[in-house]
């Protein structure tokens, strides 16, 4: 079987390697043959920004392999359940297959694989968003004891930010949008 592995971390300071190292082996032992990488260093709540993922949907379309093996689900989306049926939808309408390393049940056929999807994808969404609540605990705990939190006093952005975001939540504030 051709495969194509698909690596996401969501921080600079992270890194694929250790994802693809053990990918790389795991494909090995089955015999399967890895077609290519794609690399992201992306967040996956932000819409857009994985343009490793779009590229590797376009050369599913061409059906250049024929299954995405990643580390774990949450490595494509933690943005809950219905994202994540879109994406595995978006690939088997070229017949391919999602396989997760760390989810061995992602490779069993029937009728139920969809409930499976659908917890994995519920629990992933859902740790994330009990670790934002816990950093923003945090950093409230940090305010109320006098500390500092966020960019240091008087520091400026590098490099000049998008106002579209700003037009956009305007609008919205101002109920036009």
């Amino acid at each position: 079987m051709k495969v194509a592995i698909y690596a996401r971390v969501s921080t600079e300071d992270q890194t694929t390697e250790n994802q693809i190292r053990e990918l790389e082996e795991w494909i090995k032992r089955r015999g399967w043959e890895i077609v290519t990488i794609y690399r992201e260093n992306e967040t996956a709540w932000k819409a857009g920004h994985q343009k490793e993922w779009a590229r590797l949907k376009a050369d599913a379309r061409m059906r250049n392999f024929d299954a995405v093996v990643v580390w774990a689900l949450d490595r494509v989306t933690r943005q809950g359940v219905s994202y994540l049926f879109q994406q595995i939808q978006s690939l088997h309408q070229y017949d391919v297959k999602l396989i997760s390393m760390q989810e061995s049940w992602t490779e069993i056929p029937g009728d139920f694989i969809e409930i499976y999807f659908a917890l994995a994808a519920f629990i992933a969404s859902y740790e994330s968003r009990r670790r934002s609540e816990r950093t923003k605990a945090g950093m409230e705990r940090a305010k109320s004891q006098g500390i500092h939190v966020g960019r240091p006093k008087g520091k400026k952005d590098s490099q000049p930010r998008e106002r579209i975001g700003y037009a956009i939540r305007g609008a919205k504030d101002r109920g036009v949008l």
